[in-house]
């Protein structure tokens, strides 16, 4: 199938990019690896009047480390992300995360930023960013803002940026010493959207005893969600299968997935339970190996 008629610009500047946004709102759609914007439009699901090209914003291209936060640039490729050997020694968990998004041809083109913007449930990033702790900044002609994942992921799809924004950036906070990192995922076949998956961070004190522990559900709902119940039980706990077993099962407590014809709500749930306990066991393990 072939996309419907648009119109296309393809802006030199954040600037420009900001003014073409603030002139045509939602009768445009940003256009940057375009890896789920063409499929859409040529299923005519999606059918813009404009398509904004900010492939030339070399502003918004970037991977740096800067006071103890990693800052991204939304049109960083995932593969840029992909292929840093500072971000898999520091930020071990966005590594992990990231060789998991579709395959090598998607991760080439794909978009951190995209990833993140298209707020599909199963997608990687925006459960890792979760876990993190992140900040997206985005900005439009009025002004920047900054969003906390609760923020910005409303629904199925749907984030809370406005017509007239864009997302320009991520950061996360480096992870402290003696923090294990995992992120784990189930998907029929390599590449497939995941079913159910995990982020899991967890420090350690000295004694091996968890001293803070982020977990992040992939599938669980229709945004990434943290399971903060399951973060408060584990402090002051020293994880074996026991205790990951009960963190994970305190962790879908509250969790009511959809089913679909790839699985039931019932499946999807008991299916995310048992990638929290695999990412806090492979978490714990990686935190002791650093002490």
């Amino acid at each position: 199938m072939k996309p419907p008629p648009f119109e296309y610009d393809q802006p030199q500047t954040l600037d420009a990019t900001l003014a073409l946004l603030a002139e045509h709102g939602d009768a445009a759609k940003i256009l940057a690896g375009g890896q789920s914007l063409v499929p859409l439009l040529n299923f005519r699901l999606a059918r813009p009047e404009r398509l904004i090209d900010i492939n030339a914003l070399a502003e918004l291209d970037y991977l740096r480390f800067d006071n103890g936060a990693l800052r991204i640039g939304a049109l960083t490729r995932h593969s840029q992300l992909e292929r840093s050997v500072e971000t898999v020694q520091r930020v071990q968990l966005l590594s992990e995360a990231v060789r998991l998004v579709g395959h090598v041809q998607i991760r080439n083109r794909g978009t951190v930023g995209g990833s993140v913007a298209h707020a599909d449930p199963a997608a990687e990033l925006p459960v890792a960013f979760a876990a993190l702790d992140a900040t997206y900044r985005v900005r439009s002609r009025d002004g920047e803002r900054l969003l906390r994942s609760d923020e910005l992921f409303l629904m199925q799809l749907t984030t809370a940026l406005r017509p007239d924004e864009l997302l320009t950036e991520i950061e996360v906070a480096v992870p402290p010493p003696r923090t294990g990192a995992a992120f784990v995922e189930f998907a029929r076949r390599h590449g497939d959207f995941a079913l159910g998956g995990a982020a899991v961070l967890l420090t350690v004190g000295s004694d091996g005893t968890c001293e803070r522990a982020r977990v992040a559900l992939l599938g669980a709902g229709s945004t990434p969600m943290r399971a903060p119940a399951a973060e408060e039980w584990l402090v002051g706990v020293k994880l074996d299968e026991a205790n990951a077993a009960e963190a994970a099962a305190r962790s879908i407590a509250d969790v009511h997935p959809t089913g679909d014809i790839h699985g039931s709500a019932e499946y999807r749930r008991g299916l995310v339970e048992v990638m929290v306990k695999r990412a806090l066991l492979r978490a714990a393990e990686r935190a002791m190996e650093v002490m």
